[in-house]
């Protein structure tokens, strides 16, 4: 598995706008192939960084997603509405894999 991880710098008067964009994509992204670990908003501390990860199988899926999410209507909507509201101001994507023994430790020793 590898989770593509995705911060985001954002307008901070602009919040409300990325959580739509983010709640968007929790049906978007499943119906495309990809496994939505979540969005997260800033809370306390720095106001303008978000972050989304979201789980593949592989990088050869992450492609074939990428390929499905270009011709979806909803996902092309989505990031026009990204495009037109400039709400994100910088993304970068990094790719990650997870250390088996270290994932969710706390929840599974319960």
């Amino acid at each position: 598995m590898i989770t593509c991880f995705i911060e985001y710098q954002l307008d901070p008067s602009k919040l409300a706008l990325f959580e739509q964009y983010a709640r968007n994509w929790g049906e978007i992204i499943p119906r495309c192939g990809g496994e939505l670990v979540g969005y997260f908003l800033p809370h306390e501390g720095t106001n303008f960084v978000a972050y989304g990860l979201i789980n593949f199988a592989s990088l050869a899926e992450y492609e074939a997603y990428r390929v499905r999410l270009k011709a979806d209507q909803q996902g092309r909507d989505n990031f026009n509405f990204a495009l037109k509201e400039r709400f994100i101001l910088q993304e970068k994507r990094s790719f990650l894999s997870c250390v088996t023994q270290t994932f969710l430790q706390g929840v599974n020793a319960q």
